[in-house]
């Protein structure tokens, strides 16, 4: 049986990998594999809505184990490190907790057909200042620290004990993120 590897669970490789799986991967007529760092996905237009709060990634994101089972495929989490062509295999490196102990360890996918569907991400052009002074939103763990930093910032306004108006006047270098504009 043919194995076809997506690395990438983007809008893309999340759809391809989900059709693949119903058409193929249902019939046993080759096995799909989705291989992503992160084990859920959001779709990225969508993350401006994670960073203000109104939308719950937990609830409104989509779980790769689960949406495999349903459509047929397998998920790998992982972070592809290296490419053997000749010997067709991708590497993934060893997955950690948030307290450091290896979940997963190094391993390798072989496969007959590969496919790269790894997205893009924002760019500064080397922009001085621009990476050290701005909040991308390239990914879910990007738009809950634009959160964190937010609802940080309201929460100094707020036990100040002072009355104060307060606008979007501009982003500033460090967290927290609001400049605030004085009554």
């Amino acid at each position: 049986m043919q194995t076809i590897v997506i690395v990438g669970g983007g809008a893309g490789g999340l759809e391809l990998a989900a059709s693949l799986g119903s058409r193929l991967g249902k019939k046993k007529q080759a096995k799909i594999i989705l291989v992503d760092r992160n084990p859920n996905h959001i779709w990225k237009p969508l993350l401006h809505e994670v960073a203000t709060g109104s939308l719950d990634m937990s609830i409104d994101g989509v779980s790769y184990r689960a949406h495999s089972g349903q459509h047929h495929y397998q998920f790998q989490l992982g972070t592809m490190t290296g490419l053997d062509a000749a010997d067709k295999q991708i590497h993934l490196a060893a997955v950690d907790d948030e307290y450091g102990v290896q979940v997963l360890p190094e391993r390798s996918i072989s496969y007959d057909t590969l496919i790269m569907a790894v997205g893009s991400v924002s760019n500064d052009f080397g922009t001085p200042g621009v990476a050290e002074h701005s909040y991308f939103l390239d990914s879910h763990q990007q738009a809950e620290r634009f959160q964190r930093g937010l609802l940080n910032s309201f929460m100094r306004v707020n036990q100040q004990g002072r009355k104060r108006s307060f606008g979007w006047q501009s982003w500033v270098a460090e967290p927290p993120v609001l400049s605030l504009l004085q009554s």
